[in-house]
Order: C-alpha cells, then sequence, then structure tokens
C-alpha cells in the first residue's frame, strides 16, 4: 500500500483559528482563511506563553470563491503581521526560518467569525497518520 498524501506530504489542522501551532516537524504552514474579516499572524516560544505580531506576510492569494469555482490571484503588500479579505479566501505562507530561533509556535487569529485551516507541509519527518504528533496543544 502506498504511503498517502496525510503524513508523508503534509498534516493539517482543519479548524485552526486561534490555535497556537507547532512548526517542529514541518518546513512550513500555509493558512488558508475565509470570512469577511482580518487576519493576523503571530508568534511565540510555547504553547502556553505569550505570543506576539509576526510582521512577514507580504505575498498570499486571494479567491473571489471558497469553493474552488474562482482562480487564485496573487498579491503582494509591505511585511505585514495581517491580511485582511471582505469576502471569499485567503491564502497565505509561513516558513519556519521566519520564526526567532527561540520561537516553535505561530497562529492566526481572526478579528470576528473568520475562517482559518492550517496545512503543515513540507514535513521532516514522514509517519502513517496515526502516528503524527499532535501539532496543537499543550502536549505539542
Amino acid at each position: 500500500m502506498a504511503m498517502e498524501g496525510l503524513g508523508r506530504l503534509f498534516n493539517v489542522v482543519p479548524i485552526a483559528a486561534g490555535k497556537k501551532i507547532s512548526m517542529k516537524d514541518c518546513q512550513g504552514i500555509t493558512f488558508v482563511c475565509t470570512g469577511d474579516d482580518t487576519f493576523t499572524l503571530n508568534n511565540g516560544a510555547t504553547y502556553n506563553g505569550a505570543t506576539t505580531t509576526l510582521a512577514t506576510i507580504t505575498d498570499y492569494y486571494t479567491s473571489t470563491a471558497t469553493d474552488g469555482s474562482a482562480a487564485w490571484v496573487f498579491a503582494t503588500q509591505a511585511a505585514a503581521d495581517n491580511v485582511a479579505i471582505a469576502s471569499g479566501s485567503v491564502a497565505f505562507y509561513v516558513d519556519s526560518g521566519d520564526l526567532a530561533a527561540s520561537d516553535e509556535y505561530v497562529e492566526v487569529t481572526v478579528g470576528g467569525s473568520g475562517l482559518v485551516m492550517a496545512i503543515l507541509h513540507d514535513l521532516l519527518v514522514q509517519r502513517a497518520p496515526a502516528n503524527l504528533r499532535t501539532v496543537s496543544g499543550s502536549s505539542s
């Protein structure tokens, strides 16, 4: 049986708004967000510790749809800790190299009711899905 994408290529946190996610086992995380909202990127050293904003969002993609019926459009901005959309979807990448050496966690907070999904990719350790490390929570 061939190893599927989950655990080999990526891990995923389907409901990630306000969740601190460990970047310990991946090169980067793509956040996919929907809703009329502002999405703010934070980072921190520990799961239970304080976070600070991380002003590394420069390139991102938007789509006027949330169901795959519209193409992604490239956009750019001066380095910022947030991106806002009025409708549709936005996707942006955070590289583990963007974090300070002492930091391991990132989170995206929402200003209102926006939705956030985190796709951890370029996994440093490939595992069967059942053996993937927990990436959010006090035991991550």
